[in-house]
């Protein structure tokens, strides 16, 4: 069986978690990787995995979040490996520590934080792949990281007003793109994780409240999910796998949505 992604330039926002591991499996299916994240040693260690892999791959370092960011990582694709076939936009943060919280605490810098790293870096990379497609006349896939607490929520645990509605915008953002281009051969869907064991996730995934909840909100695990659970499901929906799937939501949460 040929590789799912053979020769194809994928970029992914992110180089741990969930961006790493679909980094290296995405290269175990034969992509040409180019990763971004904001630490440079993040990013050097990602690259170092993906030379073991014998991989193509671009490492670079940068804040998705400043203005001009976007351009210079397509920039830099381009001038690599000349085109970019698929985008899994998977960086973002927890705006705990910058004040966000329920709705009556939230701060401003919580929420306006979320916001520009979790919303609007994502919407200027997709702008800017769009764009490169567009241009060139070129098919693409796109794939952006939401979570489930955009539409499914659980009082106590998870109260972070500000990160629930920046994965809600992420999905209507998403779908709107999906319906305009689906006609230029651009195909746009989310993916949208429960509990994930990852670097993000440690507050949670060390709580042992959080722990208990998960045997029965995550029946299929009894645990937090593991990034390469992500990291599959992405797959399915960055290849050719799903070449007629375009604005769906993929819940990957070991049963969180349909159970109590």
């Amino acid at each position: 069986m040929n590789a799912l992604l053979k020769d194809q330039v994928c970029l992914i926002a992110g180089t741990t978690g969930i961006g790493g591991a679909s980094a290296r499996l995405f290269a175990r299916e034969g992509a040409k990787i180019v990763a971004v994240g904001r630490l440079r040693e993040n990013a050097a260690e990602l690259g170092r995995a993906l030379d073991a892999l014998g991989a193509e791959n671009l490492m670079l370092a940068e804040d998705l979040a400043t203005p001009g960011a976007e351009e210079r990582v397509l920039a830099a694709v381009v001038a690599r490996f000349g085109r970019v076939d698929v985008l899994f936009h998977v960086a973002g943060i927890s705006g705990r520590k910058f004040g966000d919280g329920p709705l009556a605490d939230c701060s401003d810098e919580g929420w306006d934080t979320v916001m520009a790293i979790n919303l609007r870096a994502m919407m200027r990379l997709n702008r800017a792949c769009l764009r490169h497609w567009l241009g060139e006349k070129r098919p693409g896939v796109i794939l952006n990281m939401a979570s489930v607490l955009g539409f499914s929520f659980v009082p106590d645990q998870f109260q972070t007003v500000g990160y629930a509605a920046a994965k809600a915008a992420i999905i209507g953002m998403s779908q709107h793109a999906a319906g305009t281009y689906a006609k230029d051969g651009i195909r746009v869907n989310v993916i949208a994780p429960a509990l994930v064991d990852t670097p993000m996730a440690a507050r949670a995934t060390t709580n042992p409240a959080i722990l208990d909840l998960m045997k029965r909100k995550q029946p299929l695990t009894g645990a937090p999910l593991m990034d390469e659970d992500c990291a599959r499901a992405a797959l399915y929906l960055c290849s050719p796998l799903s070449a007629g799937v375009t604005g769906i939501v993929l819940p990957v949460d070991a049963g969180w949505c349909v159970c109590g």
